[in-house]
């Protein structure tokens, strides 16, 4: 699934392709995704500008403007990305919608398994009920070991859920918390609220560096993840713990363990994590 990183990654791609450009066509070929396409989203689209885009913890957030002012709300789901293409570039078989631009660029949605979705909202996107009750940007002011410490009081459920949680934190998936996790030498089946502040401070300052590392290198290749100019993500290579189980510790040579949590693999090493 693509995580934080792979969503900054694909907004800061397509950006300075699409911004400030007009939409001449919307070309719809399956509107049936997670959300089905809005049946007027043509109407209210042709003509409109694209403004700044910006990222709410998953989701990517296209301002439009002209006289249907709005945001779409777009969300890459499991297998979902967007890339740029040119007129004439014939899709392929999951590019389900295309935003053709007025310099003949198209903006490309390709989602094989269509659990992303794209949305209008035409009010504040700061008040849709998917954005309205999520947590602070883990690379903001907002969030920092204090917030993680208190919100994780009398908390019994064990610290990588907890840490995955949106309502804590946003963003944070699968991925990056094993990776954050094992940086701050926590087990990820500790429980949450018997974690102390001065280790949730070393866990916010491991969230951080993970996820900006792996902005920086383009997000993480999994599956057929790319960037919005059709690059993969290469922070894969660096990858300490995910994936890693029964081999042997970057940092101490001892075999990596593998446990559920909350349903989902968790690969951490039993020597370094405490």
């Amino acid at each position: 699934m693509p995580e934080l990183p792979e969503v900054e990654t694909t907004r800061r791609g397509i950006a300075p392709h699409v911004e400030g450009r007009e939409i001449t066509e919307v070309i719809v070929r399956q509107a049936r995704l997670r959300v089905p396409v809005p049946t007027d989203l043509i109407e209210r689209l042709v003509g409109a500008r694209i403004g700044v885009l910006a990222r709410r913890a998953k989701y990517l957030l296209v301002p439009l403007e002209g006289e249907a002012s709005g945001t779409l709300l777009w969300h890459l789901g499991m297998s979902g990305s967007l890339r740029m293409s040119r007129l004439g570039e014939l899709p392929k078989k999951h590019d389900h919608l295309d935003l053709v631009l007025d310099d003949g660029a198209i903006l490309r949605y390709h989602d094989p398994r269509r659990f992303g979705f794209v949305d209008w909202l035409a009010g504040s996107a700061a008040q849709d009920s998917r954005l309205a009750r999520l947590g602070p940007e883990p690379l903001s002011e907002a969030f920092d070991g204090e917030r993680l410490f208190t919100r994780s009081r009398g908390r019994r459920l064990a610290v990588k859920p907890f840490l995955m949680d949106n309502a804590v934190v946003v963003g944070v998936g699968n991925i990056y918390a094993a990776e954050a996790l094992f940086l701050a030498g926590i087990d990820p089946r500790r429980a949450a609220g018997r974690i102390s502040r001065e280790r949730y401070e070393r866990l916010a300052a491991a969230v951080r560096e993970v996820l900006a590392a792996a902005i920086t290198q383009g997000g993480t290749t999994l599956r057929d993840f790319v960037g919005g100019t059709g690059e993969p993500g290469y922070f894969k290579q660096r990858l300490n713990v995910y994936g890693r189980d029964g081999q042997p510790c970057r940092r101490c040579g001892a075999e990596l363990r593998l446990v559920t949590l909350g349903q989902r693999a968790s690969v951490f090493c039993g020597h370094c994590q405490t």
